[in-house]
């Protein structure tokens, strides 16, 4: 199973909130579970208790702050996703951003602890969607990066680290502001852009690698293949597509739609005169590249 990350898109991850609870748009998170009585409609799961009054979605965890990580997005969806009680991607965003900004006091030492331990599982190969970073990484040439869709920008700041020049762009404004901040805190300077990634606000050519990582699986085909042309615009040498393969598009990540690799010949085909290579590793990839001489 490939995970794709979340941002915390439709709230404050920054907002202030008392120690060990948090709460926005309808959703309550409290760290410390208490007990429930056998009759209880509460559902209960090796790390979870979930239930709802009226409008009101109550999650109470015992995670601690070793286990903040971008793995939580597994364990919400192994754990709460099949009960349904979870009605939404906005949901499951709240979820996973009360989960964290809970067990860790203050915002950004929060969000520090739980991106420290993310970066640490991604680049030791230990996290879930480690090899998609690492076959990311492998495919990036030149010196300049520019990623689209970032999210919480995990691979920027991968990049950032071997030494290149990375701009980071996404739709949400609060979660590219965060990426400021803990890229600060972390010493992982990196440029952050709020933008549609069908829309860029910077010059043709401008990076010499775009990297669009699962992204497109939250698109429509028009709004894909709007992005794609953006894509191309904005890389003088190449651009590196990775979606994920499932059964269905899992609707709490926001999958709105499925790729396999026939999709994925059909998408290099639309970009005749330039040099596609297609394979498949933890899901798709697509390659898509100005001259035979920069093809790996």
């Amino acid at each position: 199973m490939t995970v794709t990350l979340l941002g915390p898109a439709r709230v404050d991850p920054l907002a202030p909130t008392p120690a060990g609870s948090w709460s926005a748009n309808g959703v309550r998170v409290v760290r410390g579970r208490r007990p429930h009585r056998g009759d209880d409609p509460t559902l209960c799961t090796p790390r979870f208790c979930a239930y709802r009054i009226g409008d009101l979605l109550t999650v109470e965890h015992d995670l601690t702050p070793a286990q903040l990580s971008d793995e939580l997005a597994l364990w919400l969806t192994e754990e709460l996703g099949p009960s349904g009680i979870l009605h939404s991607q906005a949901d499951f965003e709240a979820v996973f951003t009360g989960i964290i900004r809970s067990t860790v006091p203050g915002g950004l030492a929060a969000w520090v602890r739980f991106y420290r331990n993310s970066l640490y599982a991604l680049e030791s190969g230990a996290a879930t969607f480690s090899p998609i970073h690492a076959r990311a990484a492998e495919l990036v040439v030149g010196e300049r990066l520019l990623d689209l869709g970032s999210c919480f920008g995990f691979f920027p700041l991968r990049m950032r680290r071997s030494g290149h020049q990375v701009v980071a762009t996404d739709l949400s404004a609060p979660t590219m502001g965060l990426l400021d901040s803990v890229a600060t805190a972390l010493e992982r300077p990196v440029q952050t852009l709020v933008c549609n990634a069908a829309r860029v606000p910077l010059p043709d050519s401008t990076a010499d690698t775009v990297t669009v990582l699962h992204l497109l699986e939250h698109l429509d085909a028009d709004a894909g293949a709007h992005v794609l042309d953006e894509a191309l615009r904005l890389a003088r040498r190449r651009v590196v597509i990775a979606v994920p393969f499932e059964d269905e598009p899992q609707a709490c990540y926001g999958h709105v739609r499925r790729f396999d690799m026939a999709v994925l010949h059909a998408l290099a085909a639309r970009h005749r005169g330039l040099y596609a290579t297609v394979s498949e590793h933890h899901g798709g990839w697509l390659v898509l590249d100005r001259a035979p001489g920069y093809r790996r």
